[in-house]
């Protein structure tokens, strides 16, 4: 143990504390931007700078340790004159109109700004230039960016593609795409981790919000919007709801204020997808040329990890499409039977947790109703919540309002899909009904759960051992795929998730930096999960009704066409290259 003084206080901590630990310890905050535990700890911004006795200079608080006797002084007139210093060079070379930031309000740079009394700049304003794609799913503004090397960090220990840089020397340091490439041509995963870890508004998703309020706006068009299980642990986060009062229901009454004709629950066609992955999967078992691990092919951001890393394993990913795209799918051909209108009239909207969806929802394969693409719109979590702020909504006033049916009933198995393991998990309780005619207890297959980023287990399936694993984060995926590849594992099934922590933790979730909520989230998931009436995809009455009135039944011709795809019918930048 060490003791010390911070501002005046002695407190005793452990012997290889950092001074920013110390002083937390000791309720006292010491400013940061970019610092991230165990990611991003290299002093880079200088904001964090203390005094500390006997130092003729400034120290940064994030990465250096206490010592014996040290005596520390978080706000004298050095620190402070020092901290506005810093900020105030990189605000020189910051873009400032927070008014037009969609991270106004919940910037850390802002608030830093804010927090000093920086009300103007004392030195010449120079912003850099640089052109990107504004289609392109993942946006960066390099006149925002504050050279943090936060989205550096993230992308190559967490996700480990290595996708962002830094690129000049001197003055024109900056961040850009590694290897002198486009972003178009960079293997990026469409995670969004990068955005999530951004302290500033230097990285966001493109912006959906006109296309989805354009589409109300439309008397022709027929508004269809389906909510991804993991949101609704998250949506409220944003206006300061706890989880308990920010329900899928008060979500939903505020989708209807908002004018969509109906609207669903992504739960259902995750129910869908169990319904033909796990038939698939069993399949596949019965197949003595099949090649193990079976993959699951919800996450999007994992599909485009798989076929730029390991393009050669492309066949083993089930070929089932996500809930996402069969929800499409099912609504321009099924429900629009249903409602006796032409497909076209329909708009496909989605709000998912995700950056990858939008990429997902574009792909050249996901078109099999026949009237343009199945899902048209994706809006990520934080643009449903800027829409609901546009239009004015207050979400702590609403009563719960029920899902349109029949597409808006989900089972418990269905809500999990949004955390880590999830998946895996709504497929063996169905797998196990499949092969034994009766249902498993619906914590049988639990070891899954947790957030290890990777996790193993087995199961007997009536007389068969069942090796899975579970992987989320796309660094643990590569070492599970690097196992695997040299035999030192041996699994039947695999699910991966992009994020760590699975959907719940997804790229497009509110964000509060420095905080991973992932599993508060994913609590919440299997907590909705325990108090359903219903557990088992294969009981969701709305999904055999659709099996009965049109699809036929799990891996059918006509399931086929619509709830299955080709991974080979695109590619990603690369990809067949010699």
């Amino acid at each position: 143990m060490v003791n010390l003084t911070i501002d005046g206080r002695k407190i005793t901590v452990e012997e290889g504390t950092t001074i920013l630990d110390a002083a937390a310890l000791a309720g006292i905050r010491i400013p940061t931007l970019c610092y991230l535990r165990d990611i991003n700890e290299i002093g880079a911004c200088r904001v964090c700078v203390v005094e500390v006795e006997g130092c003729a200079k400034l120290v940064t608080a994030c990465n250096n340790k206490v010592w014996e006797g040290m005596v520390v002084q978080t706000n004298s007139p050095k620190a402070r004159k020092s901290r506005r210093n810093n900020v105030e060079l990189i605000l020189s070379q910051h873009d400032c109109q927070c008014a037009t930031c969609v991270r106004s309000g919940n910037c850390t740079l802002q608030t830093i700004s804010n927090d000093l009394g920086i009300l103007e700049l004392p030195f010449e304003k120079k912003l850099p230039k640089a052109s990107w794609p504004m289609d392109f799913p993942l946006i960066r503004d390099a006149k925002k960016c504050v050279k943090c090397m936060r989205c550096i960090q993230v992308c190559d220990k967490i996700q480990s593609l290595n996708i962002w840089d830094v690129a000049g020397t001197g003055s024109r340091t900056t961040v850009d795409v590694s290897k002198n490439r486009k972003i178009t041509e960079a293997d990026c995963a469409l995670c969004g981790q990068c955005i999530t870890h951004c302290p500033v508004g230097a990285l966001r998703e493109r912006d959906d919000v006109d296309k989805a309020l354009d589409a109300l706006a439309d008397p022709d068009k027929i508004t269809v919007v389906q909510v991804a299980p993991a949101i609704r642990t998250a949506w409220g986060e944003s206006f300061g709801l706890t989880r308990e009062f920010a329900t899928a229901k008060r979500l939903a009454a505020a989708l209807k204020q908002m004018g969509f004709d109906y609207v669903f629950d992504t739960t259902f066609s995750a129910d869908l997808t169990i319904m033909e992955e796990a038939n698939e999967f069993l399949e596949r078992l019965k197949d003595k040329d099949a090649k193990f691990p079976m993959f699951t092919s919800c996450c999007p951001g994992w599909v485009r990890f798989l076929k730029s890393q390991y393009p050669d394993m492309t066949d083993q990913l089930s070929s089932a499409k996500s809930p996402q795209q069969m929800f499409g799918a099912v609504a321009k051909t099924y429900y629009a039977q249903i409602l006796g209108v032409d497909p076209a009239r329909i708009c496909s909207i989605s709000i998912m947790p995700c950056v990858a969806k939008k990429q997902e929802s574009a792909l050249p394969t996901m078109n099999d109703a026949g009237a343009g693409q199945d899902v048209d719109i994706v809006l990520t979590t934080r643009e449903i919540c800027r829409m609901i702020r546009a239009l004015h909504i207050s979400p702590e006033k609403l009563e719960e309002e029920e899902f349109d049916a029949p597409l808006g009933t989900g089972s418990g198995a269905g809500v999990i899909f949004g955390a880590t393991g999830g998946v895996m998990e709504a497929a063996l309780r169905t797998a196990y009904f499949l092969v034994t005619g009766r249902n498993p207890d619906p914590d049988s297959f639990k070891e899954v759960r947790g957030m290890d980023g990777w996790k193993e287990a087995s199961f007997n399936l009536a007389g068969t051992c069942l090796k899975v694993a579970v992987a989320s984060g796309l660094g643990n995926t590569r070492k599970l795929m690097k196992a695997i590849r040299k035999g030192k594992v041996d699994y039947q099934f695999v699910e991966i998730m992009a994020c760590p922590g699975g959907c719940a933790g997804g790229g497009g979730q509110p964000i509060r930096d420095g905080a991973e909520l992932a599993g508060d989230r994913c609590q919440v998931l299997y907590g909705l999960d325990k108090v359903s009436s219903l557990r088992f995809s294969h009981e969701n009455p709305s999904v055999r009704k659709c099996y009965e009135d049109f699809l036929e039944a799990p891996l059918s011709h006509r399931a086929h066409e619509l709830l299955h795809t080709d991974h080979h019918g695109w590619q990603m930048p690369g990809e067949g290259r010699e």
